[in-house]
């Protein structure tokens, strides 16, 4: 897709309300006058094609012209999607089972294909696990997901229609959150997305960062009320965490109480060391997102993004008093591939 087209999808996808929210959002990284921020958004807009959640996302109002160039934007993310990725071999990534299926060691917990299953394949299923989501095998930002719940009076044959007349096809397991995750937030599980690059056969992590829910639902999405806050290469948060719908910065999670700044995630070492062994799988797929959990008993996947942010991981109150974006990083591992 190019820059062009991206423009227009923007424009028209843009939410004028959205819009000055996120003007007031800037207006608490530097009080300056509303007009001129828009004046600002519209000319990076122009310039660099960044949208305005991005200006307000990069801390674009305290950030010189030469250092915004070097932020990735969503055109160029999507360019090295299309240089790195092949176009068929991105469905074992974005088909869940197909995922399941071909980074199978590394899931760590059981899942059902109800189109293979039958009925009493999924009575079997449910019968060892009574608590199980259940999946659209398409689905993206914590849509289509579902946790059942049954106990001796569900109605199996008319559980199984529905999720089959909803395309819920895929049943799994529940993960087994480690404690010091839940320690973030218990209500669901809380993912570290780690992207990988895969350049001349060596796989390079590129950023790490944690997705927190807020509490009250099962997804950690940013876009559902959760926050993030990147990781330093240790694994461990070393600021505060961001929280996209209020355009506020938090020192601590507002259910659990627990305070952001210093949080260690545990078994980093090696989640890192798996998201580098699966980047080898399918090497006809170069850039991926990985959503890692830390089950009880280590790191386990959840899925895999053939369309990795850009934009969380270059966020303001992170990219360093230099106020400088991943480009030059990934520009330094791809080289030449890079789109320019």
């Amino acid at each position: 897709m190019g820059k062009f087209r991206i423009w227009i999808r923007r424009f028209e996808d843009l939410s004028f309300s959205r819009l000055f929210n996120t003007i007031k959002g800037v207006q608490n990284q530097k009080n300056v006058p509303g007009l001129f921020i828009l004046i600002d958004m519209v000319l990076c807009y122009l310039i660099l094609g960044t949208g305005y959640l991005d200006y307000y996302n990069f801390g674009f109002v305290n950030t010189p012209w030469k250092k915004r160039r070097t932020f990735m934007t969503m055109a160029e993310n999507v360019e090295l999607c299309r240089k790195l990725d092949d176009s068929e071999k991105r469905m074992l990534f974005e088909d869940k089972i197909s995922f399941l299926k071909t980074f199978s060691k590394y899931i760590g917990r059981e899942w059902l294909d109800l189109r293979e299953s039958g009925e009493e394949g999924f009575a079997a299923f449910v019968k060892k696990h009574p608590v199980f989501f259940a999946k659209e095998l398409d689905g993206s930002g914590g849509k289509g997901v579902k946790k059942i719940k049954t106990d001796a009076s569900t109605d199996i044959p008319a559980l199984y229609a529905e999720l089959c007349g909803k395309n819920m096809w895929l049943t799994e397991e529940p993960i087994r959150q480690h404690y010091e995750m839940n320690r973030l937030c218990p209500d669901s599980i809380n993912t570290i997305r780690m992207t990988t690059i895969l350049k001349d056969g060596v796989p390079h992590l590129m950023y790490s960062l944690v997705r927190i829910g807020a509490g009250g639902t099962e997804v950690d999405n940013v876009s559902s009320g959760g926050y993030h806050a990147i990781l330093d290469d240790d694994g461990i948060i070393r600021g505060k965490a961001h929280h996209e719908k209020s355009f506020s910065l938090a020192e601590k999670h507002p259910m659990t109480g627990t305070i952001f700044n210093g949080f260690a995630v545990p078994r980093f070492s090696d989640a890192k060391k798996m998201v580098l062994e699966a980047a080898e799988v399918v090497p006809e797929v170069r850039y991926v997102g990985w959503d890692v959990a830390i089950s009880e008993d280590g790191p386990v996947f959840v899925e895999g993004n053939t369309l990795p942010g850009y934009d969380m991981c270059q966020n303001y109150c992170k990219v360093g008093s230099d106020r400088t974006g991943i480009k030059p990083l990934f520009k330094e591992v791809l080289g030449e591939e890079f789109p320019d």
